[in-house]
Formats: structure tokens, C-alpha cells, sequence
């Protein structure tokens, strides 16, 4: 007779939202990586960049990898590192309406980005500290 081991669902949760931050990281490098170091071509299918939206999206998506991989470990200090990105990606979004208040150029597919980055890394921060109390 074999035993079988069930998973208590906090390691679930915390492997699914690591390997979701790490999905999320992927694509992020490769949407941005494209208008960045693509062709011209892709550069203006993607319509108003505001730049320093654009690097920062770019480089946060090391740091959701960073993120993913540090829960996927239960490394306490993923979780922190939630709450880093969440804030920075808070701020950078302050800082996008204020170039849109000054009359920046911009697509509303922007805001809605951020706007759901920010959202996706406060739940995750949210899901993820109470693992590591």
C-alpha cells in the first residue's frame, strides 16, 4: 500500500504566483525588448511610447523573473521584492499622469498597463508575505 502526500495549498498558491511572476517577467522582456531593440517597423506599431515608461517596464521585467524564482524557492525576501515592484511601478504610474496632465503623448493601452501592474504586484505581494511571517 502506497501513502500518497497531499500539498497543503499554501505551497500551491505560492508556486502558482511564482511561476505566474515568472510568465509575467518573460513577456514583459519580450513585448518590451521588441519596441526597444526591434525594427523601426515595431517601434511604431507600438504607437506613443512614452520612454521612460517603456525602460521601466523593460527592466522590471528582470524583477519579476528575480521575484518568481525567489518564491518558487521560498525565499522570504521575494515577497519584499513584490512590495518593491508594486511601489516603483505605483510611482512610475504617478509619474505617467503627470505626463499625460502635461499634454505627453501617450496610449491609453499605457495606463491600463500599469495601472494592472500595479494591481498584479500588490496581490501578489498580498498572496505571498503571509508565507514568510
Amino acid at each position: 500500500m502506497t501513502t500518497q502526500t497531499m500539498q497543503s495549498p499554501a505551497p500551491v498558491l505560492l508556486r502558482a504566483v511564482a511561476v505566474f511572476g515568472i510568465l509575467f517577467g518573460v513577456i514583459t522582456l519580450f513585448a518590451g525588448g521588441k519596441v526597444l531593440f526591434g525594427d523601426p517597423a515595431a517601434r511604431e506599431a507600438a504607437g506613443n511610447v512614452v520612454p521612460f515608461v517603456l525602460r521601466f517596464n523593460f527592466a522590471a521585467g528582470f524583477a519579476y523573473i528575480a521575484a518568481g524564482v525567489g518564491l518558487w524557492k521560498r525565499a522570504p525576501w521575494a515577497s519584499a521584492l513584490a512590495l518593491v515592484i508594486a511601489v516603483a511601478t505605483g510611482m512610475v504610474l504617478a509619474a505617467f499622469g503627470g505626463h499625460v496632465a502635461s499634454g505627453g503623448a501617450y496610449e491609453m493601452r499605457t495606463l491600463v498597463a500599469l495601472m494592472g501592474r500595479t494591481l498584479i504586484w500588490i496581490v501578489i505581494f498580498a498572496t505571498t508575505r503571509r508565507f514568510f511571517r
